[in-house]
């Protein structure tokens, strides 16, 4: 079923994939379409502001699994779910090629579906994002934390515990150049309901434990994909845009990443945290609409 919101001008559609029912919104314009992929802890309304500034290119976001209004799926995901997801998001929208725009943790996915589908993309583009090991890449102490399966007991303690979960999120929001109170901003409409719920939604914590569990053995996959020379002959073209004030993944980083692909560019928007697409979409909206 599809809803049509007149005020912002998006369709709302459920898309099957495997394991449930993905929230998909969908901004109609010319294509190719641009995708947008959140990362963790977030979900697609962290790409709102952004959304209306690429017109008049279609646009499209959807919460993964787990995540935002997607159905809550039970137990790890398999390896290569989210590909999964996003390949049922592309084909949904029946479109020939489209732009992947991959931010935080949605950038590894955006760069696989990218690696074993390279007809259906014809710009890859990577927002405070990261591939592989890298010596500039530093995880916020929580998703170290998360990810580190001897620390489980503590990690569950800490995320059973409301006050430290709150604490938890505030401490690494402020490292990422945010501000976690401020009322419109990305803590409060796209974060703090995958810690807590909001209305009749589930909190994701489940989703958020998952892809943190299975961090490290992913970064371990994709440094082999690095090994066999997959980034340096990836023959799309491919932009990062990284917010300056990241203090985790830095502009250190994208300059690393560039060097790996075969044709990138590297945007530093200055005044910008881990959401530049949030405090400055106008910016970013100019640079995914006028990547070459």
């Amino acid at each position: 079923m599809s809803v049509v919101d007149p005020a912002s001008h998006t369709i709302t559609h459920r898309v099957r994939a495997p394991g449930g029912g993905l929230h998909v919104i969908d901004q109609p314009g010319t294509e190719p379409p641009v995708v947008l992929l959140h990362g963790f802890p977030d979900d697609s309304r962290s790409y709102q502001r952004l959304m209306p500034h690429l017109a008049p290119h279609r646009a499209v976001a959807f919460d993964f699994l787990g995540y935002g209004h997607s159905d809550r799926a039970e137990g790890r995901p398999d390896p290569g779910q989210h590909e999964a997801e996003l390949a049922a998001v592309l084909d949904h929208l029946g479109t020939g090629q489209a732009i992947l725009v991959g931010h935080d943790a949605g950038g590894p996915v955006a760069v696989n579906v990218t690696f074993d589908h390279p007809h259906r993309v014809s710009r890859l583009v990577l927002i405070n994002s990261y591939y592989g090991t890298a010596p500039q890449l530093r995880f916020p102490e929580m998703i170290r934390l998360f990810a580190d399966q001897d620390l489980a007991p503590l990690a569950d303690a800490m995320t059973d515990d409301p006050d430290q979960r709150l604490w938890l999120l505030n401490h690494t929001a402020r490292r990422f150049g945010l501000d976690p109170l401020e009322p419109a901003g990305i803590g409060v409409t796209s974060i703090l309901p995958q810690f807590f719920g909001e209305g009749g939604t589930p909190d994701a914590l489940a989703a958020i434990r998952a892809w943190t569990g299975a961090l490290f053995p992913a970064l371990s996959d994709q440094d082999a994909r690095i090994a066999s020379g997959q980034l340096a002959a990836l023959d799309v073209p491919v932009s990062l845009i990284f917010g300056a004030a990241d203090e985790y993944l830095s502009p250190g980083l994208a300059r690393h990443l560039a060097g790996m692909f075969g044709h990138a560019e590297v945007h530093v928007i200055d005044g910008a945290s881990h959401w530049p697409q949030a405090d400055q979409p106008e910016t970013v909206a100019r640079i995914i609409k006028g990547a070459r």
